[in-house]
């Protein structure tokens, strides 16, 4: 495994942790009133390490082998997913910090993983709107002031996540080739596309409030 990788390879996966440690370190002071980190921030720290180093992958050769660490490792930061949540509720250190640091971590796993799916040929370039899609909707929401209403909490959105990252995984696999893996991966982004839309129209239905 490690004969198949780049020089470059500890390179980019350290400079995308080294990039969320310094988006996430200018924003704690501001939304995380607290004086420690805290368990559950660590936990998504852990979780942000772990997509770095599935971004690492990005960009090298298209082995069965990168291909099943690539899965692999989406693999824990997908399973550890939740876990951040319930150790800010169980610790009682819950904040809008910690909150966006974890639905952030799971926007970036998403691309991480369409990119890679796309790469070793898994699905077509259509497949970068799984990720694409959270940073569109950001944007839009530079445009509309009414998209960055905050959203209510959401049973079926966080399932439709877990989804998502479940099919780009799947999909990723190498004994899972195309079409199946095209199709794995097309389910999933449907799901989330329609997530995105009920969402969108529950924000605008409430527009003016905005």
């Amino acid at each position: 495994m490690q004969e198949s990788l780049s020089a470059f390879y500890a390179v980019k996966a350290a400079a995308v942790f080294g990039t969320i440690a310094a988006i996430a370190a200018s924003r704690r002071r501001a939304h995380h009133p607290f004086a420690r980190f805290g368990p559950a921030n660590q936990m998504t720290t852990v979780r942000a390490l772990l997509v770095s180093l599935a971004a690492g992958f990005i960009g090298e050769a298209r082995l069965p082998a990168i291909a099943t660490a690539a899965a692999t490792v989406g693999g824990a930061a997908t399973a550890l997913d939740g876990v951040d949540g319930w150790l800010a509720r169980r610790t009682g250190l819950t904040s809008a910090f910690g909150a966006r640091f974890d639905m952030e971590t799971d926007a970036l796993l998403i691309q991480v993983l369409s990119v890679l799916a796309w790469q070793h040929g898994k699905a077509g370039a259509w497949v970068l709107a799984c990720g694409l899609m959270r940073y569109v909707f950001v944007a839009c929401g530079r445009m509309w002031p009414w998209l960055q209403r905050p959203l209510f909490p959401s049973i079926r959105r966080k399932a439709i996540c877990v989804v998502q990252l479940a099919g780009l995984i799947i999909a990723l696999l190498p004994w899972i080739e195309p079409p199946l893996s095209a199709w794995i991966a097309a389910v999933s982004l449907a799901a989330l596309a329609c997530s995105f839309l009920a969402d969108c129209f529950w924000l605008w239905q409430r527009r003016e409030a905005a």
